[in-house]
């Protein structure tokens, strides 16, 4: 059951909250408190023959009603209003009805019940939203920025993209961004779930709320405030409070349709045994404030949950929907593989070995913007070879580069610019090849391949096990979609798709009745991510990806996709559950009640206890806390 509150009571429970963690006593609003204790006062009272003026109509008793009954009146009109059934209004019928035939001891019961469990519940969602909210607490509120040649100290709100920061040691990471100086550690548990911290070094990338654990680093700011990680967060936390998903809209047609239950059961109890107490307990012990109150702590606990093992989700209804797909379809490149090319293997003929062939290609590729050019120039700055520089350099589109490099014609490239390359090995096929001709004759090949990423494997084996379908969709080559398909266990693959070709393949999956969650990172996948009933975009996508997708994987793990995946099903399990049990314990509480073998003050117990039971269920997917550092 939710009771609306004014500004005023809103104001002094936020005062309650933002005073941080502590025991749960500290975090119950005082004016709740003190009105539950009231009522329950009042109740005893006129229990033990407190009935002055009147025993009919005791002045305890209707005050005690009244201070009661205010919070659940305003929420009782505000339904009337609207022309819509709610559980407080049933309730409040109940507190009437108890009333009028002289039951106030009774009516004052249900009353400080009703209180109870309005505290409980609150005390329940100020815990899953302390799960999210605890997150935005870690950053720093001034960072040191380099400007103008000097450190200086700014506010981190007032740091915009390009600037660089320095983070010592021990500090906390304010930004997205790419280290520029230093070397370190650093603690990405909050954001990728990650336990063990991770080595970082110039040109890699970390995310706000890391920790920076050894050395001084210097970061260049990519992504601040909102579009930060951290930022993200918060608006994923803002839109699923405010957000209403389909499982939410289920529960509250059930509650109504229990409360009309409930009152018609009551009316058919009056007319066929003539006793008020039985109608009134059936009215009574008939509640859906569980299903109320339990659905959105499980969706709000569920996004805490995947939102501290490393991904966010945009708001309550995408959880639900997640829950429901049968199909997990990935993009390949950026997706299942890293996304960037990397030296396998360097074959040579004739005299030159692999090191003086690779030598001669970086030294021919140095000033290519090719990516292949760059991974190989990469690759032999990792090995140490010595950079010669090259000469009357050339970059001939669709074919390679051409370079004199320590007076030798170096050609690097595709069959076309070397013509005499021989063709690739079968177990050769994934790669991609770059073949090398100096002074006119074949000289070797280097082989060049986009690594599976690490998670990719166990992520899609955990897919499997959960009964999903997998499939993939790429723009690459059929013979290196399959193989990287085959050995991932990717279920079904489509190969050699334009943008337009992979929406076309989801409007057709969805057509033939799958629900679809699309994993991918580029703009090509910006179209299939929006139209599938959940689009999941990598962290280290493009932004039109990350924008049209409802999930993001802030590190990229695909494990993370994983693990949301099970944390949403969990959610709905719950939920179904919760809504099961209310029906159960409904319709049993009722037909006792009807039969005159439950009397109002059971009837109310029964009411808070399965309310409570089912708030409780919901709980337990709130995430435990974690030390602050």
């Amino acid at each position: 059951m939710t009771i609306t509150r004014t500004h005023s009571d809103q104001h002094d429970r936020d005062l309650v909250s933002s005073a941080g963690p502590g025991a749960w006593w500290a975090r119950i609003d005082r004016i709740d408190l003190a009105r539950t204790a009231f009522v329950a006062a009042c109740a005893a009272a006129v229990g033990l023959g407190l009935t002055w003026p009147w025993p009919q109509v005791p002045l305890l008793a209707v005050v005690g009603i009244v201070v009661g009954c205010w919070p659940i009146g305003r929420e009782a009109f505000e339904d009337l209003r609207h022309r819509r059934m709610s559980m407080e209004l049933s309730m409040l019928i109940a507190i009437a009805a108890a009333a009028a035939i002289g039951q106030w001891t009774t009516s004052l019961i249900i009353t400080a019940f009703v209180l109870a469990a309005e505290i409980l519940e609150d005390l329940s969602m100020d815990r899953g939203r302390d799960a999210l909210t605890d997150l935005m607490s870690f950053l720093p509120e001034s960072v040191q920025v380099r400007r103008g040649g000097e450190v200086a100290t700014v506010a981190l709100s007032d740091v915009v993209e390009g600037e660089v920061i320095v983070v010592g040691p021990g500090g906390r990471i304010p930004v997205d961004g790419t280290v520029v100086a230093g070397r370190s550690t650093a603690d990405q548990s909050r954001i990728t779930g990650e336990p063990l911290p991770v080595d970082i070094a110039v040109g890699d990338e970390v995310f706000a709320g890391s920790i920076n654990q050894i050395g001084a680093v210097e970061v260049r700011a990519e992504r601040v405030g909102a579009d930060s990680s951290y930022g993200r967060i918060i608006a994923a936390v803002q839109q699923a409070q405010a957000s209403e998903p389909p499982v939410q809209r289920l529960a509250d047609r059930l509650a109504a349709w229990l409360v009309y239950l409930a009152l018609i059961g009551a009316a058919l109890t009056y007319l066929v045994t003539r006793d008020l107490t039985a109608t009134i307990s059936v009215v009574v012990v008939a509640g859906a404030c569980g299903v109320a109150a339990g659905t959105p702590l499980a969706v709000l606990a569920a996004i805490a949950r995947v939102a501290r093992s490393g991904a966010f989700v945009k708001d309550g209804t995408h959880l639900e929907v997640l829950s429901t797909v049968d199909t997990v379809v990935f993009d390949k490149t950026g997706t299942l593989t890293t996304g960037e090319p990397a030296v396998v293997d360097v074959t040579t003929a004739g005299d030159l070995d692999p090191d003086a062939l690779l030598a001669l290609v970086a030294a021919a590729e140095a000033y290519s913007e090719h990516p292949l050019g760059r991974a190989i120039v990469a690759h032999a700055r990792d090995r140490g070879l010595p950079a010669t520089p090259c000469e009357d350099f050339a970059y001939l589109p669709g074919r390679g580069v051409t370079a004199t490099v320590a007076g030798k014609a170096v050609a690097a490239g595709n069959r076309a610019l070397v013509p005499d390359a021989p063709e690739l090995q079968a177990d050769q096929g994934t790669a991609t090849a770059v073949h090398v001709s100096v002074g006119g004759s074949y000289a070797g090949t280097v082989l060049l391949a986009d690594a599976i990423r690490e998670s990719a494997r166990s992520a899609v084996a955990v897919v499997h096990c959960a009964g999903l379908r997998t499939m993939m969709i790429t723009g690459d080559q059929d013979v290196t979609a399959r193989a990287v398909a085959a050995e991932v266990g990717i279920d079904e693959v489509r190969a050699g798709l334009l943008p337009d070709e992979k929406l076309a393949a989801i409007d057709a999956e969805r057509a033939a009745g799958r629900r679809l969650a699309m994993v991918g990172d580029g703009v090509n996948d910006a179209p299939a991510l929006a139209r599938a009933q959940v689009g999941i975009a990598m962290g280290s996508g493009t932004d039109i990806a990350r924008e049209a997708s409802d999930v993001v994987l802030i590190s990229s793990d695909l494990n993370d996709l994983a693990h949301t995946l099970h944390v949403a099903r969990s959610a709905r399990r719950i939920v179904m559950f919760n809504f099961v049990g209310t029906i159960l314990v409904d319709l049993i509480g009722m037909g006792l009640a009807a039969a005159g073998l439950l009397p109002p003050i059971w009837a109310a117990l029964i009411h808070v206890g399965s309310e409570t039971a089912f708030i409780l269920n919901s709980a337990r997917l709130i995430p435990g806390r974690r030390t602050r550092h």
